[in-house]
């Protein structure tokens, strides 16, 4: 049987079984569901609208009662969860990224285990390695598109390619073979999509339906696979091929080099702040200039940023604030921090905010490309702040506290869970949460975990 691009993929996805993972890779797929968890309790408290929306759907929706909306005592089908929790994963802006890929992998991934790990009642190990085979896929697949292409033509990465690392890990769980797997690939395939005409969304709410949909795809594309529904065997070769149609290109190297060798859950960034995370390097830059120079934001005559040419353009100016550096500066400088509030409240009603904002200006470099090489997108930037004196300030910041580079600890991931979810879930559960979380290897159903995200334990 000839190897099309599609198949050799699926038969190498062995090399994500649970006893073939390093231990490294293990705890940091455990850190990135710890961390999404915060994120998706965040989301669902009652000061956004997007919660009783998501409720709304869910009720509308029905379906067979078998995994959790979090945060809520109603339960659904597993592709109806894998939308909502998905759509709530990403929605504060603060989960894990791979910036490389350009892709909220965990944010698909994630909901979309879980909610098939309840429906399997799956043990916490195989849930683990399901994670951490989704990021893995829903990375290459970008790669092998390439994300810049994708951003050019107006896709969102995430959606597109994410759709393969919800189908990947769901599949896992479900136990497909691999004639099952080729048609759950050629499905995901059939439904991926994604625009970024989010960023016209002031609501912030098309932004992360993205994600949700593209965790429900991949879900939904395994489950039809198990009953014996077919797709294409080969989507991403035959006479009409994936790269084709989304970017022009494919690059089935980059789709399995270091395969089983490489994981990509290593290259994710922990956020701080709620935004694009192409902002925490130009974010820490300044914040380092006013904490350690003694400068106030009212004492700021300009700040210059210099970014990766190659992402610089994402978030100069965009119509979301969440993308928008100019913005998200401004909120920092005055405010220390940049939470989900501050995205969903305009600040720029507050003239100090609006008029700092102005004085942000941004533009492309391609020296931050050049010294990151290879797959790896740069983070990092350099920021100047003259004073209103004529002082001026630069920090170089290549790998900004988060990047893989220069990891979260610990406890700051545990301080970050905690901040988030102090309005939804008191300290016992959020403990009970961690906990929960660290023993997944040994835990027998996933359900373990996942009824402690029922409104019964959150206050």
């Amino acid at each position: 049987m000839t190897i099309t691009p599609t198949r050799q993929l699926i038969e190498s996805l062995g090399v994500f079984a649970y006893d073939k993972l390093p231990g490294p890779v293990i705890r940091q797929a455990k850190n990135a569901l710890y961390d999404s968890i915060g994120a998706l309790l965040a989301a669902t408290s009652r000061r956004y609208p997007i919660m009783s929306l998501l409720e709304n759907m869910v009720r509308d929706a029905g379906g067979t009662p078998e995994s959790r909306l979090a945060g809520s005592m109603l339960r659904t089908n597993a592709a109806t969860a894998a939308l909502a929790n998905g759509t709530l994963a990403y929605y504060c802006d603060i989960e894990s990224h791979h910036p490389s890929a350009n892709v909220h992998a965990i944010a698909v991934v994630g909901p979309a285990a879980l909610a098939v790990g309840e429906r399997q009642r799956s043990r916490g190990a195989d849930v683990l390695s399901a994670i951490v085979a989704g990021i893995d896929v829903a990375a290459r697949v970008s790669y092998a598109l390439g994300p810049a292409a994708q951003y050019a033509r107006g896709f969102h990465p995430t959606t597109v390619a994410g759709a393969f690392g919800s189908a990947v890990a769901a599949g896992l769980l479900l136990g497909l073979d691999d004639e099952q797997f080729r048609n759950a690939f050629g499905l995901a395939g059939t439904s991926a999509s994604g625009l970024l005409s989010w960023v016209d969304d002031p609501t912030e709410q098309s932004r992360p339906l993205n994600i949700g949909l593209a965790a429900q795809a991949g879900v939904q594309a395994a489950l039809l696979a198990a009953t014996g529904f077919r797709g294409p065997t080969d989507v991403f070769g035959g006479k009409y091929p994936f790269g084709k149609a989304f970017t022009g290109q494919w690059d089935q190297d980059a789709l399995m080099a270091g395969l089983g060798e490489r994981h990509e859950v290593g290259h994710l960034f922990f956020k701080r702040n709620s935004c694009c995370v192409f902002i925490p390097a130009s974010l820490d830059g300044l914040l380092d200039i006013l904490g350690s120079e003694g400068v106030a934001a009212e004492d700021i005559a300009s700040v210059h940023i210099r970014a990766p040419r190659s992402a610089y353009h994402v978030i100069d100016g965009n119509p979301l604030r969440s993308h928008c550096v100019q913005y998200v500066l401004a909120v920092a400088a005055h405010r220390g921090q940049v939470g989900f509030d501050d995205i969903m409240n305009d600040r720029r009603t507050e003239p100090a905010v609006a008029s700092l904002a102005e004085k942000i200006t941004i533009e492309g470099d391609d020296s931050f490309d050049q010294r990151a090489g290879g797959l790896r997108q740069s983070v990092g930037s350099i920021t100047t702040v003259t004073t209103n004196s004529g002082a001026t300030f630069v920090r170089d910041v290549e790998f900004p506290l988060g990047a893989a580079e220069n990891p979260l600890s610990e406890n700051d991931l545990e301080r970050k869970f905690i901040g988030l979810t102090a309005d939804v879930v008191d300290p016992g559960q959020a403990s009970r949460i961690k906990h929960a979380i660290e023993r997944l290897d040994t835990m027998a159903d996933i359900n373990e975990l996942t009824r402690l995200l029922e409104p019964r334990f959150i206050e």
